[in-house]
């Protein structure tokens, strides 16, 4: 999930642990696009990813939009913001800054422990 993000030059992806914090989800990920249709690609390339991995198309919200994408992978949430929007509703901050992890350099690869096996099918 990360390696897609990293590469369709999604940038400033941070990884928050939400175990001990919500039922939701274990991982939120937070990224940014350059612009609308940088955060619709991203979404759109993810997506076609978990459903080619996993067999079932993850639900998204605000894809065709741009501003605010979300996709719903089970145990891990994706948001993807066009810079603006994600300062204005700064999730890092809300969701326990203690245990956010700010990923290197969109040029890098990022590992972190997000099992994308364990996504919830339905």
């Amino acid at each position: 999930m990360l390696a897609s993000l990293d590469d369709d030059k999604a940038e400033e992806v941070v990884t928050v642990d939400l175990r001990e914090k919500s039922p939701l989800a274990d991982y939120m990920v937070i990224a940014s696009g350059r612009s609308a249709r940088h955060v619709s690609s991203i979404c759109d390339k993810l997506t076609e990813r978990l459903k080619a991995r996993s067999g079932v198309s993850p639900r998204t919200e605000g894809v065709e939009n741009g501003d605010w994408a979300l996709i719903d992978a089970g145990d891990v949430i994706v948001h993807v913001f066009r810079p603006e929007v994600r300062e204005f509703y700064a999730l890092e901050k809300m969701w326990a800054p203690e245990r956010t992890t700010k990923s290197p350099a969109a040029t890098s690869r990022v590992d972190a422990p997000i099992d994308t096996d364990a996504m919830d099918p339905e």
